[in-house]
């Protein structure tokens, strides 16, 4: 089996029978609250995914007065999500201290050791949802169809540059893909977060992206760009017309974790607290409208649930970071 296919397989398995495993009668049982503001961490820049994502959130706690004290978001974005890690796992009152993840949360220990970040020392709040991605180009380019794109990208060499967020993360592992398994040579410059590189390629400061629905969507309204294809199992409800990668013959399917996780060192009581919170976040229609508007995925998912899928995550990111010599 070809060693990057679907990183979700296997993921529908563990979501379902461990999804709720911390739940509103443990978290009342338990009889903890924040007792100040809550330092809400964002592995990525302002803009992208996991920024709205964050904000969205922390506007529905408010709305729906979920909480007692306010979500405070912060965006941490250096070295790929390390100055996130970093923070969170020095956080002086973990119970006080939660953080949006993506899949730097998997990569970036990876590549990073001199970090010294064990993402299994986090607590498993809950996962949001998986989000998804895209290959996008300027409608300037002249390109409609991904064997259009192909056929440019290889006869313009490392002249083609893909941006994306951050180094060894999900948008440079998608474009090492392209690249090793269609002869090309696109290179990739990295940025601190989807906003950014959005703006670049309707600016045509780059010539694609594999940004996440929720980062281009607006600039695909306005028709400055067009998505050529999808890196899903099957084509996303928002983009009928679009085909899946796997429907040109490529055997890759890639989406992103979108969680949220609790600082090392959080107490079971304040886990349980959080857990509940986000599954109500999670349930309410605000929620449930911006997955189905921004073509995210996956159902809830907690506890030691969330840790095997941690595990599993971590391990298939390994393999794929060893074979691009990211990692040794």
């Amino acid at each position: 089996m070809n060693m990057f296919k679907s990183m979700a397989m296997g993921v529908a398995g563990i979501a379902m029978a461990t999804a709720m495993t911390v739940g509103v009668a443990q978290a009342d049982g338990h009889g903890w609250k924040p007792t100040k503001p809550v330092d809400f961490i964002i592995m990525a820049g302002k803009g992208g995914g996991a920024d709205k994502m964050a904000r969205l959130m922390q506007s529905i706690v408010e709305k729906e007065n979920l909480s007692n004290r306010p979500l405070v978001p912060t965006n941490k974005s250096g070295g790929s999500g390390a100055e996130a890690l970093i923070a969170a796992k020095g956080a002086n009152d973990p119970d006080h201290t939660i953080m949006v993840t993506l899949n730097s949360f998997f990569t970036t220990p990876l590549r990073q050791p001199g970090i010294d970040v064990d993402i299994m020392q986090f607590a498993p709040v809950g996962r949001m949802a998986e989000d998804t991605f895209l290959l996008w180009v300027h409608k300037d380019e002249g390109v409609s169809t991904f064997e259009e794109f192909l056929a440019k990208a290889k006869a313009d060499g490392n002249k083609w540059v893909m941006g994306g967020t951050g180094k060894n993360s999900e948008d440079n592992i998608i474009t090492d893909y392209l690249n090793n398994n269609y002869g090309l040579d696109i290179k990739y410059i990295p940025y601190k977060g989807g906003g950014a590189v959005a703006k670049d390629l309707a600016g045509k400061q780059i010539r694609s992206s594999v940004n996440n629905p929720s980062e281009a969507l607006g600039f695909y309204e306005s028709g400055d760009v067009i998505a050529l294809v999808a890196f899903t199992d099957e084509r996303l409800p928002m983009f009928p017309d679009v085909p899946t990668l796997k429907e040109k013959g490529g055997d890759f399917s890639y989406f992103m974790q979108r969680a949220v996780v609790g600082a090392p060192g959080m107490s079971d009581a304040a886990l349980a607290y959080y857990t509940d919170l986000f599954t109500k976040v999670y349930n309410s229609d605000d929620w449930q409208s911006y997955k189905s508007k921004k073509s995210l995925m996956g159902d809830f998912l907690a506890g030691q649930g969330l840790r095997d899928y941690w595990t599993t995550q971590r391990d298939r990111h390994e393999t794929i970071l060893r074979a691009s010599g990211a990692i040794k």
